[in-house]
């Protein structure tokens, strides 16, 4: 991504790009629980395989006009990775990308009631038992410190595929299936199917998020503590 191209553009690209996620994993979810409704774990199968093979087209198609965030963890960990050598978000830009990642989940979860024709409402999915709050915590911080060491050793062509394998991943290794974003979070509690969400279960699942994202960006520092402008900056791995 280069802040070279006008902030409207980047914006329309989280925007879009959020919501198509978020239609996906919805969508997906609903698809699911209709072709496979007594068996929990082909349910999730389908979801997941869904999320990651959407997810990295996703990254691919909007990755050269926004950085393809879609995720204000991503967003905010962008520019205090960059800060310094100015080759992250700028400061004044986080604030617009998120209220453009947020919108856009909204606007996502409505679309795909509206296509599997879901009544519009709220998620009653209580989401809080056992170890959901943890298992959100490693899942953002894995998310976050994948993306930067792609970043910092020179090989972001591969985020595509190696973020949509993480989140998939992800899907069966975390007990919360790895929301791991906040506006995905906040989307899917405009759903009351599969993938939902309850309002009450959002405040912890994105706190934990946030708390995911200092340990991401902290492992991030202490693997690779160089921007790859910085002079002593480490290279691609063979």
């Amino acid at each position: 991504m280069s802040v070279a191209v006008p902030l409207s553009r980047r914006l329309l690209a989280e925007l879009v790009g959020t919501a198509l996620l978020v239609t996906v994993v919805v969508g997906s979810g609903i698809a699911a629980a209709t072709l496979s409704p007594d068996d929990l774990g082909l349910q999730l199968l389908e979801n997941s395989t869904a999320t990651a093979l959407g997810l990295s087209v996703l990254i691919v198609w909007f990755g050269p006009v926004s950085g393809a965030h879609l995720n204000p963890v991503v967003s905010a960990a962008d520019w205090f990775l960059g800060r310094r050598t100015g080759a992250g978000l700028p400061l004044r830009d986080v604030g617009a990308y998120v209220l453009a990642q947020v919108a856009g989940g909204i606007g996502g979860a409505l679309l795909a009631n509206l296509m599997f024709e879901v009544p519009q409402g709220l998620s009653a999915n209580d989401r809080l038992g056992g170890g959901h709050v943890t298992a959100e915590v490693v899942a953002t911080a894995g998310l976050v410190a994948l993306v930067f060491a792609l970043v910092r050793t020179g090989r972001s062509a591969l985020a595509a595929p190696a973020v949509g394998a993480y989140i998939g991943a992800a899907y069966w290794f975390t007990s919360s299936t790895s929301f791991a974003n906040p506006a995905v979070t906040i989307g899917r509690t405009f759903t009351d199917t599969f993938a939902g969400i309850a309002p009450g279960s959002v405040p912890v699942f994105v706190g934990a998020q946030l708390v995911g994202m200092v340990l991401g960006v902290a492992l991030t520092l202490t693997l690779h503590p160089h921007h790859p402008d910085h002079p002593d900056a480490e290279e691609a791995t063979p």
